[in-house]
């Protein structure tokens, strides 16, 4: 019977279970779920770290640096230099090597960091500043145009002014047919349908390129040594100068190429474009070399001795000065140094209130003890026990008894202090 009873429960346990399959089965239906954790670490500190991979992607050579030292080593031929650190801090010898560089062939792509000032003729860029290129607000020029408009200008002269610059425009693009330029007529201007991208127009091609670029931004050549640019409806953001046998490339900004902006537009497209057939250096901080790399540089000799001569110092200081004193008989300790050195110990670590207290709470034991019911009276009352019992005066007593502050006693009257309550605590 038990054996028949013991089959009939495997036999309904089984039948759950399998139930339970089957309508699990019939109702699960397995799915994927893609968990976002974020960019990864090498993404959060390396900003344009997908325009690396992106261009390694189209076959070219890319290497970073973290500072102006590349140029030592960097050829010129073959060779684009993208500055993508701030060059505030750039001195006018590191200036004058850019343009050296670019000026053997290479190709060097900046970004305008400072705005012109009008008052003092300069924008602080000194590297913009000796190529005749200006940043502005676009705000500010459209403002200026405003004001600088004529009134009584005839609709004549100012169609011829617009006929020879739609007349000059056609000759930079015979000139350089494989570049960049910005020359559409005005009635394309107008019906734009894309007034915030900059518009980059290639020879023989029919649509131009779109970019992102900040539109409240403008580039002016000034000396008019732009071959080729790119504009939006209101301003320019590129401009591409001869420099000697290479080339200056100027952008109003590079976030563009950031890893977040990279595949907008085509922004990417730019990016490639103006960096291929060459190798490709980035350079991150484009500030003045520190004052260490430029000791190294050109002071290692004296570097080396000052470094000698702080170790002989320091070594020369570390010397003790006279015999080591010999460790105390452990035998000829007392009692008394051992009191005393717990007391120090306490001193140290707890300070003097701990100590005077200590004292008192002796006091109020031995009262208790001589007296029941002590600790029940009030204080005043146990002063006049205390001064009963100890045949001393109630202000004395008062004295060693009160409360004492936070802050650390004189020598003399933290002294003082002991010896009254020793003095009430061994009369108890």
């Amino acid at each position: 019977m038990k054996r028949r009873n013991l089959a009939l429960l495997v036999l309904l346990v089984l039948l759950v279970l399998g139930g339970l399959g089957y309508y699990l089965y019939r109702h699960l239906e397995p799915y994927t779920e893609t968990i976002e954790h974020g960019p990864s670490p090498e993404v959060r500190a390396n900003p344009y770290l997908a325009a690396e991979v992106y261009l390694r992607g189209r076959g070219i050579r890319v290497t970073t640096a973290r500072g102006m030292e590349v140029l030592e080593q960097l050829p010129s031929k073959g060779q684009t230099l993208i500055l993508l650190g701030t060059r505030e801090n750039i001195t006018p010898s590191q200036t004058a090597r850019l343009l050296d560089w670019a000026n053997r062939g290479g190709h060097l792509i900046v970004t305008a960091e400072s705005l012109w000032d009008e008052d003092e003729g300069k924008s602080g860029d000194l590297l913009l500043d000796q190529l005749g290129v200006q940043q502005f607000l676009t705000a500010d020029l459209k403002d200026k145009d405003e004001k600088s408009a004529p009134t009584d200008e005839k609709p004549a002269d100012a169609s011829t002014d617009q006929t020879q610059d739609d007349a000059a425009k056609p000759e930079v693009e015979e000139e350089h047919p494989d570049q960049p330029s910005s020359a559409h007529d005005n009635e394309a201007e107008e019906t734009d349908p894309y007034p915030n991208l900059t518009k980059l127009y290639l020879e023989n091609e029919k649509a131009p390129a779109y970019f992102d670029f900040d539109t409240d931004y403008h580039l002016l050549d000034s000396k008019n040594l732009a071959y080729a640019w790119a504009n939006s409806s209101d301003s320019t953001h590129l401009l591409q100068l001869q420099q000697g046998q290479g080339l200056i490339t100027v952008l109003t900004d590079n976030w563009i190429w950031q890893n977040g902006q990279l595949d907008d537009y085509d922004n990417a497209w730019l990016l490639w474009y103006l960096t291929q057939d060459s190798a490709v250096t980035l350079v991150y901080r484009a500030d003045g070399t520190s004052l260490m790399t430029l000791l190294m540089r050109h002071f290692p000799q004296a570097l080396l001795a000052a470094v000698l001569l702080l170790a002989l110092v320091l070594w020369r200081n570390g010397l003790r000065q006279g015999p080591l004193q010999p460790n105390p008989d452990r035998s000829r300790r007392q009692l008394e140094e051992h009191l005393r050195a717990g007391a120090d110990f306490i001193l140290r670590q707890r300070g003097q209130l701990a100590l005077l207290q200590g004292l008192q709470r002796d006091v109020m034991r031995r009262a208790r003890q001589r007296q029941p019911g002590f600790d029940r009276l009030p204080v005043a009352e146990q002063w006049q026990a205390l001064g009963r019992m100890t045949r001393m005066s109630v202000s004395a007593i008062s004295q060693a008894m009160r409360p004492y502050p936070q802050q650390r006693m004189a020598v003399a009257e933290f002294t003082r202090q002991v010896a009254h309550l020793q003095s009430l605590r061994n009369a108890l």
